[in-house]
């Protein structure tokens, strides 16, 4: 049985989508992040989930719990790039004056329908970078994004529709940065994430353009056990399907998916020794993707041409065991 439910968090309201063994939360008024998705068959939250106490922290760094969408993902050296004749400059949010992980953060979104059959519901919201003058005083081109999120058993599907309203080409990645739950017990996890090589990071982590080899973590493509390991790390799946699963040792899985030929990075993270989470984030371009001496299909860029709808799509299933 499929339903939606409305709640509050912090005085916002949230849509709870339902299935027989998920609950998933979405928080349309501050970013439209899934900040919750909860695991009723294994009594488990999937997901790092922001407590009402931490409201604070989440407006500072909303990409630190849930599903929250990086519009685009990762660092651009000193903010700065240049396409199709048009200088962007994003803000210099890190110590080294560069920028990390995009523009959007806490915008309000608005839902415009909302879905519910035998098989599953869903949720839609829209937001237009217009009605943001900080988002246009950084990327002047203007965007319409539509997010339909969809609850069908245990598969929790984000689509994303990015539709460019100006009149010339402009630059875009997206990926997100997914909290997955490890329950402090790290030795019970593997992870399994078919990978090619390691884009080097220099000093203030952006590439430097080498891709080196696997070596250690050519482990990843066949199932790593998380205890001990330690992640901040960009990877290239090659030829690969962009699929990551995560498995707990009593069968327990978690399988993540995004659609081809968008999604062709995968980075990783674990904020120190993996313990209590580990972060699997899809990307479709790689960070500071304009100003890398490789090519677009290489860094994944997307062009987005005037008026032609990019569909992103996200799969994250929770199968039990």
């Amino acid at each position: 049985m499929h339903q939606i439910t409305t709640g509050k968090w912090n005085g916002y309201d949230t849509f709870i989508l339902h299935s027989d063994t998920l609950e998933a939360t979405l928080l349309p008024g501050l970013g439209n992040n899934v900040i919750r998705l909860w695991d009723k068959a294994s009594e488990r939250d999937v997901l790092r989930t922001p407590a009402e106490s931490e409201l604070d922290y989440y407006l500072t760094k909303p990409y630190h719990f849930g599903i929250p969408m990086l519009m685009p993902p990762g660092r651009i050296r000193r903010g700065r790039f240049a396409y199709a004749g048009v200088d962007y400059q994003f803000d210099q949010n890190t110590a080294n004056e560069n920028h990390i992980h995009g523009l959007h953060r806490t915008q309000a979104w608005t839902v415009v329908g909302q879905h519910i059959t035998d098989s599953y519901c869903s949720v839609t919201a829209t937001f237009r970078t217009t009605d943001d003058p900080n988002w246009m005083r950084q990327y002047p081109t203007p965007l319409e994004i539509s997010m339909e999120l969809k609850l069908a058993g245990g598969t929790l599907t984000q689509k994303l529709t990015v539709t460019n309203l100006g009149d010339k080409a402009a630059p875009f990645g997206f990926g997100t940065h997914t909290w997955l739950m490890l329950d402090q017990q790290p030795e019970r996890w593997s992870l399994t994430v078919p990978v090619t090589g390691v884009y080097e990071l220099d000093e203030e982590l952006i590439m430097t353009g080498r891709t080196l080899p696997l070596q250690e973590h050519d482990t990843l493509n066949h199932g790593l056990n998380l205890k001990g390991s330690q992640f901040d790390t960009v990877f290239s799946i090659g030829s690969h399907q962009p699929e990551a699963w995560l498995t707990r040792d009593d069968g327990y899985r978690i399988r993540y998916t995004g659609n081809e030929p968008y999604f062709k990075h995968w980075v990783l993270y674990t904020r120190g020794e993996a313990d209590e989470i580990i972060c699997v984030e899809p990307y479709t371009w790689l960070p500071d993707a304009p100003n890398l001496p490789f090519d677009q299909a290489t860094t994944g860029l997307i062009d987005l041409q005037p008026q032609t709808p990019v569909e992103l799509v996200l799969d994250l299933e929770v199968i039990q065991p």
